[in-house]
């Protein structure tokens, strides 16, 4: 049996399909008889376009993820799904006219009228290597290229099985491909490493019983569909198999693609969310049909990492977790940073990671993580089932900054129950914050995500939900039918108004353009604690703490405190008691010159230890000046430290 695996558009270019690496392995090591290869169609298109038009890294880039909510990936592609090369186009200029630059509105259309020739060129490619299954993966904005390639090599060799899977066909989801598109044949719904060699070993054999395949849609004698009931457990973790990347980075170094991108791997660790298996964020949708965490074993997630780096001689490494699981900061984690391997990784963790913590990830190479911080306010974040405080994302913020690590977070808005009045003290605090890693993009209003309790509770404050209108100009189909293929719906606005959104979005864009030139650090000498700032909003440019309390207070808004508590361990520490009103008055004072954070009653200092020699320079300068004062320096003008 061959099997010949798909990665179609708008699959991202600089990583290889883990879904498909998966798979090629699983058929490889669990279908005697059985070849497995790997088609990187998403490369094959970004050569076929580029030879076209002037098409770059950052247009693929735009279709494969920053349009997603638009939908304008997918519906490039649906003129081949439909051989339409006019497809509900005046739908889509009419809907998306004020929300597309005119340049991007024409080459979206430009390639919606171009992209059928490349469906048919690579479904002919495809029939070309017999096959006798060909699999389509489908995540994010892959849908309508899946099923255009799909549909084109049905109607070439209707003897080869056509087979779905990913994100895209989870749950309902699947069910609705297939119900809907018959020139699929099976749909592959949740994990896969069983599923699909179960079904191929189905096909192989023609005696298998296609009703005990969990998830797995197929076609009655009849022809109707038939979706078997999903599976009641996720694979535990020994059965989730690391990747076989053969082939793809040999392809992208004879694609036009490796000119626009510095190739990663994508390693998995785990899967599902052991904080969503408490406490389910209420916006998020991730993970899908199971929630439940589980992660590999340390030795063998080592192992994997380590092998592919040395496979592939890649040191680049995207880790596909939703959450880091806390035993690798002890087990995976020190036993890379031995490795001699320079790794540079990419992670999703806690927002509450101390700073010791955060060394461990910088030390192993994560240097970039993805906390999931989404506000600065405490009652929005509780709104949000999030488990942190406002002051603690910004505590956040500042030790990633201290450890060396990029932090990649979103600023969301549109929570029900939320307020103006949440979101007015921490925009009038975002000018202090300058120096700190901004959100990736201005503040978003949320989106209704399938799987997610915002769209399983309507209680929680959305009802009366509807597909997003992209999903309508892409399908030609019912809108119940598209309500179940959908993944993100549109409903009535929630939360704080366009005013409040202005404003905030306001405040982020100048922190987003004056991030570069700003900083705040603090050197902390025993005797005194030394401040520099540059940053737009605030003239001072040094400070120098001497006070024994207020050196005190400082070093305890390490950690986020209210009032009470500084005032009874500052006392504890100094045995100098002061009253509330004059611990106040001096937080306070600290929050107008954009020392301190304060939110829901508590505190945090926002200044990084110096890392740079900055403040060592200056520190030296002054230590100079005073051991020289009878000597030409003694003429020099010496640094203001106070």
């Amino acid at each position: 049996m061959r099997v010949l695996l798909v990665n179609m558009p708008w699959s991202p270019i600089d990583l290889p399909s883990l879904a498909l690496g998966i798979l090629k392995r699983s058929v490889d090591e669990r279908v005697p008889d059985a070849t497995c290869d790997v088609l990187h169609a998403n490369l094959e298109f970004t050569d076929w376009i580029t030879r076209r038009t002037e098409f770059t890294a950052q247009d693929y880039e735009y279709y494969a993820l920053s349009s997603y909510f638009l939908g304008c990936g997918d519906w490039v592609f649906s003129s081949a799904l439909y051989d339409d090369p006019e497809w509900k186009d005046e739908e889509f200029t009419r809907v998306m006219t004020p929300k597309l630059r005119r340049s991007r509105m024409r080459m979206t259309k430009e390639l919606h009228r171009v992209v059928p020739e490349f469906v048919e060129e690579i479904a002919r490619a495809i029939v070309a290597a017999e096959p006798d299954v060909v699999g389509f993966t489908s995540t994010f904005q892959q849908n309508t290229a899946a099923l255009a390639a799909a549909r084109h090599v049905k109607a070439l060799a209707p003897h080869i099985v056509t087979v779905m899977g990913g994100a895209n066909c989870d749950s309902e989801q699947g069910a609705a491909v297939h119900r809907n598109f018959p020139f699929v044949d099976h749909v592959v719904r949740g994990e896969g490493e069983s599923a699909f060699p179960a079904l191929l070993t189905a096909l192989r054999d023609g005696t298998g019983d296609l009703t005990a395949v969990p998830g797995l849609c197929h076609r009655a004698p009849d022809g109707s569909s038939v979706a078997n009931p999903m599976a009641t457990s996720p694979l535990p973790p020994a059965a989730i198999l690391p990747p076989d990347y053969s082939g793809y980075f040999e392809r992208l170094a004879k694609s036009v693609a490796r000119n626009w991108v510095e190739p990663k791997l994508v390693v998995e660790g785990a899967r599902g969310c052991w904080w969503g298996e408490k406490h389910h964020c209420t916006f998020c949708g991730l993970n899908g049909s199971f929630m439940q965490f589980r992660s590999k074993s340390p030795e063998t997630f080592y192992d994997e990492i380590m092998d592919l780096a040395a496979r592939h001689r890649v040191l680049d490494m995207y880790v596909v977790d939703n959450i880091l699981d806390m035993k690798y900061l002890s087990t995976v984690l020190p036993r890379i940073i031995d490795s001699g391997y320079d790794l540079r990784m990419h992670i999703e963790i806690k927002a509450n990671m101390r700073r010791a913590q955060l060394k461990t990830l910088a030390d192993a190479g994560l240097i970039y993580v993805q906390p999931g911080i989404e506000s600065l306010n405490s009652r929005v974040l509780d709104l949000m089932d999030k488990g942190v405080s406002g002051c603690q994302n910004v505590r956040m913020l500042r030790d990633a900054a201290e450890t060396g690590l990029s932090v990649s977070w979103n600023y969301l808005h549109g929570f029900p129950g939320e307020t103006d009045d949440d979101y007015a003290p921490v925009i009038r605090q975002i000018p202090a914050l300058e120096h700190l890693n901004p959100p990736v993009d201005l503040s978003a209003r949320i989106a209704i995500e399938r799987f997610s309790p915002y769209f399983d509770k309507p209680e929680l404050g959305f009802t009366g939900l509807r597909p997003e209108q992209h999903y309508r100009f892409t399908y030609d189909l019912p809108e119940e039918e598209l309500y179940d293929l959908a993944y993100v719906f549109e409903a009535p606005a929630r939360g704080i108004g366009e005013d409040t959104v202005e404003a905030l979005n306001a405040a982020l864009a100048l922190w987003r353009k004056r991030h570069v030139d700003a900083r705040l650090t603090h050197m902390d000498l025993g005797e005194r604690i030394v401040l520099v700032s540059r940053r737009s909003g605030f003239a001072w440019r040094t400070r120098e703490l001497t006070d024994p309390y207020e050196i005190a207070v400082f070093r305890l808004l390490d950690q986020p405190h209210s009032v009470a508590a500084l005032r009874r361990k500052a006392a504890e520490e100094t045995s100098e008691p002061r009253g509330e009103h004059e611990v106040r008055a001096l937080l306070d004072g600290w929050v107008d010159d954009g020392i301190v954070f304060t939110d829901a009653g508590q505190y945090v200092h926002l200044a990084p230890s110096a890392v740079n020699q900055d403040l060592l320079r200056l520190d030296f300068m002054r230590h100079t000046h005073r051991v020289r004062a009878d000597g030409p320096a003694a003429r020099a003008e010496e640094p203001a430290l106070s």
